[in-house]
C-alpha cells in the first residue's frame, strides 16, 4: 500500500508541475515568435529555458522528498554552463531521462535532442519541444535520394540552419547511439559484440557532429547503471523501489577530424567515424562490467 500511495503522489505531482509550467512556457514561446529584434527573441528564449530548468528542479525535489533513490553521480565536478557539450549515453529505461535531469540540470546547459520532424505534431509535447528550440530533423532515405538526387545534402543543410540559434548560447545535445532501449532479446537478436550494450549507430552522431561540430567544446561520455541487476521502469522509480542509480561521466575532447568529411559519401571517413564509435562503445562495455563487479552483480 505504501508503494502505491508513493507512486500515485509522485505521478500526480509530476503531472501538476508540468501542467502549471507549460502555460507560461507556451506564452513566452509565442512572444518569441511574434516580437521583432534578436535581443527580444533571445530574452524570450532565456525565459523559456529558465522555466524548463525550474520544471526540472521541481521534479528533482519531488523525487528527493518522496522517494529514497540515491543518485550516485560521478565525474560531474568540472561541468560548466558556459560551454557546449555532446552527450552520448547507453539507454536502458525511461528512468535514464530523470537520471540526466538529476545529473545535468543547472550544472550544464539544458539538454536538447534531435527529433524527427513529424514529432512536432505530438500534442503539447511538440509545442514544448518547439519552444525549447529542439532541432527537428528532415532525414531522407537512401532510396528517396536515389530517386531525387537534387535533395542530397538538404537534410544536413536544414538541420544546420535550425542549429544557428545555438551559436548565441551554450547547448547540451544528447544522442543515444543504440537508437533504442537495451533488452536481452534485442541484444540476442543483434548478436551484439558487446556484453552489456547494443550495437551503436554511428550515423546519428555523425549527423550531429556535421551540424554542430565547431560549436561543441567536449564530449560527455555518460554511462548509466542500475545496481542490483534489474533495470527499473517509471513506476518502480515513482513508487520508491529504486535504491540507487549510478551515472558515470567521462569528459573527452572532440577532434575536428570527426566532422571533417562527408559521412554518407566518403567511405574512408565513414569507417573512421565508425571506428571511433566502436572504441568508445568497447570502453563503455568494460565500464559497465566494472560497475557490475563493484556492486557484486552477475557479470
Amino acid at each position: 500500500m505504501r508503494r502505491l500511495v508513493t507512486g500515485l503522489a509522485v505521478s500526480l505531482l509530476l503531472l501538476l508541475n508540468t501542467l502549471v509550467l507549460i502555460g507560461p512556457m507556451m506564452l513566452i514561446a509565442v512572444l518569441k515568435l511574434l516580437l521583432p529584434g534578436q535581443r527580444l527573441q533571445d530574452a524570450c528564449a532565456f525565459g523559456v529555458m529558465w522555466i524548463a530548468e525550474t520544471w526540472a528542479e521541481i521534479d528533482k525535489w519531488i523525487f528527493a522528498t518522496l522517494t529514497p533513490t540515491r543518485w550516485d553521480i560521478r565525474g560531474a565536478a568540472d561541468l560548466r554552463r558556459d560551454v557546449s557539450y555532446l552527450i552520448v549515453s547507453n539507454h536502458q529505461s525511461w528512468v535514464d531521462i530523470p537520471a540526466l535531469v538529476q545529473t545535468f540540470n543547472r550544472k550544464a546547459p539544458f539538454f536538447k535532442f534531435f527529433l524527427k520532424k513529424e514529432l512536432i505534431w505530438v500534442p503539447f509535447l511538440g509545442l514544448a519541444w518547439w519552444a525549447l528550440d529542439y532541432p527537428f530533423m528532415k532525414r531522407y532515405s537512401k532510396t528517396y535520394l536515389a530517386r531525387h538526387p537534387e535533395k542530397r545534402g538538404q537534410d544536413l543543410l536544414i538541420t544546420r540552419r535550425a542549429c544557428e540559434k545555438f551559436k548565441r548560447s551554450p547547448v547540451t545535445v544528447v544522442n543515444y547511439l543504440e537508437g533504442t532501449r537495451f533488452t536481452p532479446a534485442k541484444h540476442a537478436a543483434q548478436q551484439s559484440p558487446y556484453r552489456h550494450l547494443l550495437k551503436p549507430k554511428a550515423g546519428g552522431v555523425a549527423f550531429v557532429l556535421a551540424a554542430l561540430g565547431d560549436q561543441l567544446d567536449a564530449l560527455l561520455d555518460v554511462t548509466v547503471y542500475y545496481p542490483g541487476g534489474r533495470v527499473p521502469g517509471f513506476w518502480a522509480l515513482a513508487s520508491g523501489q529504486v535504491a540507487q542509480v549510478v551515472v558515470d561521466i567521462r569528459t573527452r575532447p572532440l577532434a575536428p577530424s570527426l566532422w571533417a568529411g562527408d559521412y554518407e559519401e566518403d567511405e574512408d571517413f565513414r569507417r573512421f567515424v565508425q571506428d571511433w564509435v566502436s572504441r568508445l562503445w568497447a570502453e563503455k562495455d568494460r565500464r559497465l562490467a566494472a560497475l557490475r563487479a563493484e556492486f557484486g552483480d552477475p557479470l
